[in-house]
């Protein structure tokens, strides 16, 4: 049932507006307060889908009171309504984040679409929010040993800035969850974090993905078509498993960093991109470099700041919060009960040798969800871990 609050100093016009929206939909639980302080007050103390709000009213005016509601609860729409109306004041009250400007007297039509549409957006921004929550649990960095507690506060030291991370490790030890975490709680997070890995796509094919291509540059081109840094653009581009990217694709990279521009394949047309670079690799870059498969001039620009992400037989201690996040995971999905591990089955595992590190814990987990007991004991470990 959306909440609506009406913040105005006359009471005629508040019951007028009260009476407008309660009969336009019965739904509506609409509350009154007579100055701007109640109205904060009362959005204090209980959650509003809506706010209407005068501009001129005493100890509190209406655009004070938006600027406090934009602090306080960024979320809720702000319908703004004042009889002396001007274009400056409308201007003012947009940019501080109101919803609409209405002067009264507020036209029938106009006011209740008005109000439809901001419950619309508020319905919109809370899905978004509940989305944003359900993605960053999936990538939810998992553990309490000294090592995860480290990457953990470089990634909250680091996050804020624009300085390029490059991310190593052995494979399935979560270097994507590092990346994801970087861009989450950066200023870019609005923006999207595009992810390219680099060992998947044909070294002939690379550039193309990268920086795009126009049409009739090579066969196959059929149109123009944007690369991943134009698409990340404002955003952050993730290059995993950039070790194994082609030599000319790295100077082309190497460009993009220097000169923050980019060209599509078969143009001569730069095209300004501000894109932040995190790169994973589990190679020895140094090695590679040593042996003229990476360049060192792009290895120092990637590597301004440096994350290692340990293996998992490094980090034996979370193993099992581990298990039991992959378990609420995995029931989550089956939509079945989440089922419990023995202490002798999780010792057990504990003591496993997790060449595939976190990916293989995954696995295993999953494998005796399905099936193990009804409670994943030390014998059901012996039978099926392993297998």
């Amino acid at each position: 049932m959306p909440k609506i609050l009406i913040i105005e100093d006359e009471v005629a016009i508040r019951r007028v507006l009260n009476k407008i929206i309660s009969e336009e939909n019965e739904t509506y639980l609409v509350e009154e307060a007579e100055d701007g302080l109640i109205g904060i007050e009362m959005i204090l103390k209980s959650d509003f889908d809506l706010v209407l709000c005068d501009i001129k009213m005493p100890k509190m005016d209406g655009v004070e009171v938006l600027e406090k509601i934009k602090k306080l609860k960024p979320e809720i729409p702000v319908i703004m309504i004042s009889g002396h109306g001007d274009l400056d004041t409308a201007v003012n009250t947009m940019r501080l984040g109101a919803f609409d400007y209405i002067s009264k007297p507020p036209d029938l039509n106009r006011l209740l679409n008005t109000v439809r549409n901001a419950l619309d957006k508020k319905e919109l921004v809370v899905e978004n929010t509940l989305l944003k929550k359900k993605v960053s649990k999936k990538y939810e960095m998992i553990g309490d040993s000294d090592a995860i507690v480290r990457i953990k506060n470089m990634i909250e030291k680091v996050a804020p800035t624009d300085a390029r991370v490059l991310i190593t490790g052995p494979n399935g030890t979560g270097k994507e969850l590092v990346a994801h975490w970087l861009h989450e709680k950066s200023e870019r997070t609005k923006a999207p974090m595009v992810e390219v890995n680099c060992a998947a796509i044909p070294s002939e094919l690379i550039e193309s993905e990268l920086f795009g291509h126009v049409k009739g540059s090579f066969t196959g081109a059929n149109k123009d078509r944007a690369g991943k840094f134009e698409v990340a653009n404002g955003g952050t581009i993730f290059l995993d498993e950039i070790g194994d990217m082609s030599l000319p694709a790295q100077a082309k990279v190497l460009r993009a960093l220097q000169e923050s521009k980019i060209s599509r394949v078969g143009s001569d047309k730069d095209i300004k991109v501000n894109v932040r670079v995190v790169a994973a690799t589990n190679k020895d870059l140094t090695k590679e470099i040593a042996e003229g498969r990476f360049r060192e001039d792009l290895y120092h620009r990637l590597a301004v700041i440096l994350i290692d992400v340990p293996s998992l037989n490094n980090r034996r201690e979370d193993i099992p919060q581990l298990i039991h996040f992959f378990a609420e995971q995995i029931a989550d999905e089956q939509g079945s009960v989440v089922k419990k591990f023995s202490k002798e089955a999780i010792k057990l595992l504990q003591a496993y040798d997790w060449t595939g590190n976190i990916r293989e814990l995954r696995n295993v987990v999953e494998r005796l969800i399905i099936l193990g007991d009804k409670e994943v004991s030390e014998n059901d470990v012996k039978s099926f871990a392993s297998k």
